[in-house]
Formats: C-alpha cells, structure tokens, sequence
C-alpha cells in the first residue's frame, strides 16, 4: 500500500475521503419518479428526527455547510453525509437557513397530527369540543405552513394574524355547519364531519398563509438553479398541489378509523373500556400517518417546474431576452 496522497479534481485528497462532487444539494433519490420521492419523504418526514439533540442538529449543520465549502471531515463516509443531510434538512429551513420551530418541521408532522386528529374524531359529538379541536388543528396548520413556507420573502404579522383567523373561521364554521346537517343521517355519517371541516379549511388556510406569495410571486430558477425572476402563475400551481396533497394527507387518517371506530365501538370489552377509545383512534391515525404523510408529499416532485409560456406575459419577455434558450423553470412548491 502506498500511503501518498490522491490527487482528485485537482485539491489534495487522502485516499479512502470522500470525493467533494456529491450533489447533496438535491434529493438522495431520483424525484422523477413517484418512488424516489417516497423514500426522500420518509425520511424527511421521519418522526424520530423530533428527539435529535441541539448537539445532532449543529453537528449536522456544520457537517453539510463544511462540505458545501469543500472541506471533509476525516473518516466521513457517504451514508453519514446523507444522513446529515437529511438531519439538517428536516430542522433548517430550506431558503433561509435558519432552524425550524419544533412543532413545525416536517418531522413532528405525524405526533403532532396523529394527536390532534385521533382526537378531533373521538371528541366530535358535541359543539364546544368540535370548536376546541378545530381550533387547535388550524392552530398547528399556522405554525407549519408559517414553518415551511417557501421563498426568504419575510410574512408580516398583520398577514400571519389575518391568514390564522380565516382559516380558523372558517374551519369551525364547515364542523359546526356539516355536524348540524348530520343531526338526522346515520351516525357514521357524523363521523366524517371533521375531515370535511379539515379539508375546507385547509383549502382556505393555505392559500391564505402564502397569499404573499400570490401577490408578489416566488423565486423561479432555470435548471442550473439561476434565479430568473418572481412569478405568481408558479405560486399558484405550487399552492394548488400543496392543498392537494395536504388532503390526501388526511384522507387514510380520517376516512379509515371511523370505519374501524364503528365496528369496534359496538364491541363488549371497548363498552367496558371506553377509556380505550381516544388511544385506539390515536393509534390508528398514527398508523396511517405514517405512510400517508410521505407519500403524499410525494404525489408532486419538490422542486415542481412550468413552461416559459405558462409565465406571466411580462415574465415570459424577460426571460426570453435574457435565457433564450430557457423554457422550463423551476421552484420549490413548499410544503
């Protein structure tokens, strides 16, 4: 074995490191397909990212930023450079860099949502729970969407405030409405009342959190990742799959349970447990979660891209001029 120094790319290397091209920039896996996609969000969505240390996240942080600038810390293997990534992906935030509030991350989507559902459809029968529950629900659903939003385009608090209130309304206004209308239809029927109510508020909740967004557009890039300008069109199209795949998010966790609920409920031993039934509904939700939460994240790629010509007229001129050659942009869709 000779023991001399490789020299790769130019820069002096130590033969067994890690060579600096790895693009961890993007996703592990292939976001072409629907399978790539998956993996990257069950990992990105990996509950048990919630319980790393402050000591994890910096280590990671410093881990990925050294190796963005080219320094490698000896003995690091490829395996722990991914999961660096991924560690420092799912507390960072993506355009602005900085740390990410807990309840937030994309991490603690299925405790968090796994609670609060599992108990908005064990506690739906009567008006002041429905209104709590709801109103935790969009309470969460402003932290995340204020989380992970998309773009370094700072939200004031007046839109934050604003955008929290509506969806809040208008999420108990649906329960309330919907669960007075079922007074008469069979009770299972009643059971399905708070997935409405979650999938019209998140219609409204959403696009309300990023109505910035609508007005003032979001950062659109070409493939090389060159910034080309704002658009509202791309906010728009991102928005749209957003709410799309937040209610398949919900769809498994809500339309699954009750079923399971209703058969189980007429049991002997959950008549002489009641107790048991907001833990069981928990666990079942959180069962779906688990697999609903990625692969509805992974319904639309991340980094989603329009045609030129999709643009908004002025857009499309600037680009022509600049990027002739140009006619896919991309953006981050958020999340």
């Amino acid at each position: 074995m000779v023991a001399n120094a490789d020299i790769v790319n130019g820069s002096h290397m130590m033969s067994g490191d890690l060579p600096l091209n790895i693009n961890i920039k993007e996703p592990r896996w292939d976001q072409s397909t629907f399978m790539g996609r998956a993996q990257h969000f069950f990992m990105v969505t990996d509950p048990r990212n919630v319980l790393l240390s402050s000591e994890v996240l910096e280590d990671a942080r410093v881990t990925i930023e050294n190796y963005r600038q080219g320094i490698v810390q000896p003995g690091l293997t490829e395996d722990q450079l991914w999961r660096a990534k991924y560690i420092y992906d799912s507390a960072f935030h993506p355009d602005t860099g900085e740390k990410m509030l807990l309840i937030g991350r994309m991490s603690a989507q299925v405790p968090m949502n796994m609670t609060i559902t599992g108990c908005m459809l064990t506690f739906y029968r009567t008006t002041p729970a429905v209104v709590f529950w709801q109103w935790v629900n969009q309470s969460f659903n402003a932290i995340v969407n204020y989380t992970n939003r998309s773009g370094d385009a700072p939200i004031t608090m007046n839109q934050l405030g604003a955008a929290y209130v509506s969806a809040t309304t208008g999420a108990v206004i649906t329960a309330l409405g919907l669960k007075s209308l079922t007074k008469h239809l069979p009770a299972i029927v009643a059971r399905f009342v708070p997935f409405a109510a979650v999938a019209a508020a998140n219609c409204i909740n959403i696009p309300f959190m990023r109505q910035r967004e609508l007005k003032y557009g979001i950062p659109i890039t070409d493939e090389e990742g060159n910034r080309l300008g704002e658009s509202a069109s791309a906010a728009q199209q991102a928005i749209v799959q957003v709410v799309v795949s937040r209610i398949g998010m919900a769809v498994p966790a809500m339309a699954i349970p009750p079923v399971i609920m209703n058969a189980l409920e007429k049991k002997a031993f959950m008549k002489r447990f009641p107790v048991l039934n907001a833990p069981v509904q928990v666990g079942l939700v959180g069962l779906c979660l688990v697999f609903a939460t990625p692969l509805c994240c992974a319904l639309f790629p991340q980094k989603s891209s329009m045609k030129v010509s999709s643009l908004e007229p002025e857009l499309q001129e600037r680009i022509r001029q600049s990027n002739p050659k140009t006619t896919t942009v991309y953006f981050n869709k958020g999340l």
